[in-house]
Parts: C-alpha cells; structure tokens; sequence
C-alpha cells in the first residue's frame, strides 16, 4: 500500500509500504479521510516523532475491508471512525474507566502506524460505527467532536447555565454545539476573526463575542448583568484566553481547559486569586474516553452526527489534499497563519 511515512524531522515521503493484515480481534481499515491535527505537526516538522520511520495520522474514517478471527462488531463494508487510544486495560487507571490517564498506553498515529496510509490495523474496540448518511470527510472530525464534549462532561456540565466557549476553533464549534444540545441557557462563542464567530452564530452559537474589540468586557457585563458565566471552556490553548477565562467566570461557575498550551503561562497574583474569591473549579481535560471503552463521548457523537443536530460545516476544512501530496500539506504549516481550519489527507 501507499503511505507517508516519516522518515526524519521535516522528511515525509510518500512510499509503498506492506499492507497490515487483522489479526485475531483486529480489524483493517481502508482509510478514506484523515485531519492534520496540530500534534501531528511538531512531529513531522519538530523533534515530537517518537520514532523513525512512522506513519502518523489519528483523526480518521474509512471502511471495513477486512475482519480477524473472532470480531463480531463490524463486518466488511461498514463505515467506521478510528479510535486512536490503545489503553492497556490493565493498570489501576484504565481499571477505573480512566483511559486517558492509562499509564501503558500506545496509540495509533503516533506510538504504533497511523492513518496517513492506504490501511490502517487497528483493534476491534477502536473503531464505531457510524451512519451510511454521514460523509466520510465529516467522520475525519469524530475525534475533535469527542474531545470537546469530554471536556464539558469533565466540569460536571448541567443545562440551564450561560456558557462560554474561548476559542472558535473546531473544538470551540463543537464544545459549543454540545452545550447546545444538553441545554446551555446561551451559548457565548468568543475569538478575533470575525468569519469564525459568524460560522459560531449559524451553528447556533446565541452571542458572539470579538475580544479585539476594547469594548468587548462591557459587552459581557451588560449581556449578563455582570455575573459572568456557569460554565467556561477554554479551547484555544493560548495565553489571552487561559487568562481571560479566570475574569469571566461567575460565582461558583466551573471552568474547563481543554485547550493545550505551548508556552508558558504566568497568572498575577490578582488574577489568579478570581478562583478563591468566586470559589470557581478548574479543571483540566485530556482526550476523550469513558467506560466502557470508548465511551459515551464516541456513542454519542456517532448519535448526534447522524441526527444532525451536531452540525458539520465544510468549512471547517481548510483544504483537502490526496495523500500523494502529504509533505505539500505539511509544508503549509510552515508559514504561520496559513492554515486556517483542518487540512484533510484523501484517499480515491
């Protein structure tokens, strides 16, 4: 089969590779479509590779093309989203439903071969199923669509509350539907490019916020009568949001950082001081699984997708890009704010 394979920092080709073949519980995947997600670029164009060579890619759908003995779930032929988080099963963590804190974990695209290929082998449990009516393209995007509403289930989410999402991102645009869906009061979606909170307000999103606007703190004051809001989810990982989240909360409201931050992050003392004076909970969030594996977050986006209440805009696609071209996809990247939205890897 066709693969890029990484060879060495800034050294992707595409090669012919052996074809994996399922083995006893495993499946094969015929990789149809796979998200550039931004792990996968510090990887390919930094030191992040964990080895040489690797095929790379996690965010992926594709087919069933064939099963090994003893899988019953799938049959050849069904649609189905990768799930790249191998846990072990076995450590305290994963006993408890943790997996994302699996202390022996391997995941696919990065610790084992990855979706930037033809096929892709997999375990059975690491593939669901999802519906004939949703497009391969829009199954790409299960894995951010589940790592935002892990996010919200991590701050005990509950209705009625106004919500904000900082960050218009495609996280931010999915972390905002599922507040939506589980009957957020309204939904607040804040960012600096204009063209993603308008993309906010058709997928549902009830205000939209501009924080280069110097007026933007009033705004938010008059809009809820300084009380700030129930719930804050930061998704986009950078200093302004990280810090502009301890401003907004409400009393007793919680807040979940979902974004990953780069650099470092230095809080004044007054500032950080909002968690002890609103008695505010922080908390963090890391990937997207629940027990049992892989949990609520992936059965229920392969629901929402289906029905189409969890909404799937094409323009959160950048440019799709065949496979036979993968290092052009990369060298995109290399010019900061070139690459806005998913770049997806295509197979004919």
């Amino acid at each position: 089969m066709k693969a890029g394979v990484l060879h060495a920092k800034d050294d992707i080709r595409y090669e012919e590779i052996a074809t994996p073949v399922a083995l006893k519980g495993e499946v094969l995947v015929k990789v149809m479509a796979t998200g550039i997600c931004g792990s996968d670029i510090p990887r390919v164009l930094g030191d992040g590779a964990h080895f040489f060579p690797i095929v790379l890619g996690h965010e992926f759908s594709g087919e069933i093309a064939e099963i090994g003995e003893g899988v019953t779930s799938v049959k050849v032929g069904d649609r189905v989203a990768g799930v790249p988080l191998v846990p072990c099963l076995k450590c305290d963590d994963c006993q408890k439903g943790d997996y994302s804190q699996c202390k022996h974990y391997s995941f696919i695209g990065s610790r084992e071969q990855g979706s930037f290929s033809e096929y892709v082998k997999m375990p059975e449990k690491n593939v669901v199923k999802f519906d004939d009516s949703v497009p391969f393209e829009q199954g790409a995007f299960f894995e951010p669509a589940t790592v935002a509403l892990h996010g919200l289930l991590c701050a005990n989410y509950r209705a009625g509350e106004d919500v904000a999402i900082l960050g218009g991102g495609t996280v931010g645009m999915f972390t905002a539907q599922w507040a939506k869906i589980f009957g957020a009061k309204r939904v607040f979606v804040f960012d600096i490019d204009n063209d993603r909170l308008a993309l906010a307000k058709k997928l549902g999103a009830d205000e939209t916020i501009n924080t280069l606007d110097k007026n933007f703190r009033q705004q938010i004051d008059g809009l809820t009568n300084k009380k700030g809001f129930g719930f804050v989810y930061e998704t986009a990982g950078v200093d302004v949001t990280m810090k502009l989240a301890f401003e907004i909360a409400g009393n007793k409201a919680s807040v979940c950082f979902i974004g990953t931050p780069t650099k470092d992050l230095v809080f004044t003392p007054k500032l950080f001081e909002n968690m002890n004076r609103k008695e505010f909970k922080l908390t963090g969030s890391w990937m997207s699984y629940s027990a049992p594996f892989p949990g609520k977050e992936w059965a229920l986006t392969a629901h929402y997708f289906s029905t189409g209440e969890l909404q799937f805009d094409t323009s959160f696609i950048f440019k799709k890009v065949p496979l036979s071209n993968i290092k052009d996809a990369f060298d995109m990247f290399k010019v900061p704010g070139t690459v806005k939205g998913k770049v997806l890897i295509v197979n004919d």
